[in-house]
């Protein structure tokens, strides 16, 4: 019967060679190593890792106007792809060596202008465990329009040209439907808020006849 209790792989990996094969922005190597399998057999194995470091990323919700924050940004790799490169996101952030807290609040106020405070960690999760090394640790907080105290926009030095964009929450559901916000980071968390921080919308009520 499978057993959902973490397994101990020091006696089932064993590192053959490792060999860096391009180092910028990230440092992508190429790794052989030999796999015991679950059936006691070695199998030896060469993956390429990509390692962009660690980050966060955060949902700015209202309750009270059923309002959240996200940004929208060009990103090349979206749209070689795809051709659509203006990305509607959640706000994030590499850690860069900084308390996941600490450096989410920082990057909050250079992308939106937003200065938040009270903010809630609520899960982590590796984006993509087949090829990145890369985990995110995620965040909830609550605003008002108050507490934007500046435009924001990102870092125009490091090519950052960001747009603040409030949305009601279930607009934003209904973007993820169609397609039109298709950020795995914004997905999960405005899943994450619709079954959580928002109280069901109440039914409109139809006049009388």
């Amino acid at each position: 019967m499978p057993s959902d209790r973490p397994h101990n792989l020091a006696d089932r990996v064993r590192l053959r060679a490792e060999a860096l094969l391009a180092a910028g922005w990230g440092r992508l190597t190429k790794v052989t190593f030999d796999w015991r399998r679950s059936d006691g057999r070695w199998q030896t194995l060469t993956r390429e890792v990509y390692d962009v470091g660690n980050g966060a990323a955060i949902l700015l919700y209202d309750p009270a106007r059923r309002t959240v924050v996200l940004v929208r940004q060009f990103r090349y790799p979206a749209f070689a792809e795809s051709g659509d490169g203006l990305v509607l996101e959640a706000i994030a952030g590499k850690l860069d060596a900084a308390h996941p807290e600490a450096r989410i609040i920082a990057e909050t106020e250079e992308e939106t202008g937003y200065r938040i405070a009270g903010i809630r960690p609520v899960f982590s999760a590796y984006m993509s465990p087949g090829a990145l090394t890369e985990k995110l640790f995620f965040f909830v907080a609550r605003y008002t329009p108050a507490d934007r105290v500046a435009p924001g926009g990102g870092c125009p030095e490091e090519g950052e040209d960001i747009e603040t964009v409030e949305l009601d929450i279930d607009d934003a559901l209904r973007r993820i439907e169609t397609g039109e916000i298709h950020d795995a980071k914004a997905i999960m968390l405005l899943h994450y808020a619709a079954l959580h921080l928002f109280p069901p919308a109440a039914p409109r009520q139809e006049p009388s006849p």
